[in-house]
């Protein structure tokens, strides 16, 4: 997180201002978890809400100490148009909301079965789902339970970085709803806290190109890349002195 410089004027004293990026808006594919609980008893049963909870529950402490994706299970995923079924209400589209638009969607919906003041909605990302490919020390698939990821948390998550990874040209491949855009990122520049890109949306997907120094060599830099040349050129000098 080094400062750069360019045109554009950058504050060098005092804390940098974080990018407080707009409200998340669902995508087909994102999970969300949806909690809906009433007065009333027999909509409880139809929503599983007890049976529900003690399997969040128990689900929330395994998955916390394995790292397992507990949401993709028991959360309801948006399908490609963006819906999600839900018990009693069948197909609620939530796509393009954000999480309080979808909360308060779906209590208008369940305002048909019962009073406001008798019913309680939650509705929240079933963590952060993302994947590392490349200069990564573990690549796959990565899924960390909070609201908010910044990159780093998320390149942490990975492993960190391999020594011939580009920090400064890390590519981001990113889902909008008009389509997927990549972009070309530099983690050496501490404005990076300032950009859309500081924290990751669901379903990212980090690339880290190899240095050129990976196809020059066996080294993992310049040095040992050198110093193995030179080991090779003193074993044929060896051998050429030795049959002379």
């Amino acid at each position: 997180m080094q400062d750069l410089g360019d045109a554009r004027p950058v504050a060098t004293e005092g804390p940098m201002a974080v990018n407080k990026e707009e409200m998340y808006k669902l995508q087909y594919n994102d999970v969300v978890d949806i909690q809906i609980q009433t007065t009333s008893e027999e909509l409880n049963a139809i929503f599983g809400i007890s049976v529900q909870q003690g399997q969040m529950a128990m689900a929330g402490v395994q998955g916390a100490n394995n790292g397992g994706d507990i949401f993709f299970m028991q959360g309801y995923t948006l399908d490609e148009e963006g819906n999600v079924d839900l018990p009693l209400i069948g197909a609620v589209n939530l796509l393009s909301l954000t999480v309080q638009e979808a909360k308060h969607k779906i209590e208008e919906l369940m305002l048909a079965y019962i009073r406001k003041d008798d019913l309680y909605v939650r509705v929240r990302l079933g963590g952060i789902r993302f994947a590392t490919l490349g200069e990564f020390v573990f690549n796959g698939n990565h899924t960390i339970m909070a609201n908010r990821v910044n990159i780093f948390q998320a390149i942490a998550h990975a492993g960190d970085m391999t020594p011939v990874a580009k920090r400064h040209e890390i590519v981001l491949v990113r889902q909008y709803p008009e389509g997927t855009k990549s972009f070309r990122i530099n983690l050496n520049d501490k404005r990076i806290v300032e950009s859309e890109f500081f924290f990751l949306r669901p379903n990212d997907m980090l690339y880290a190109e190899p240095l050129r120094v990976r196809e020059l060599g066996a080294g993992v830099n310049f040095v040992q890349t050198l110093q193995f040349t030179v080991s090779i050129l003193t074993a044929a000098l060896l051998i050429i002195n030795t049959v002379n």
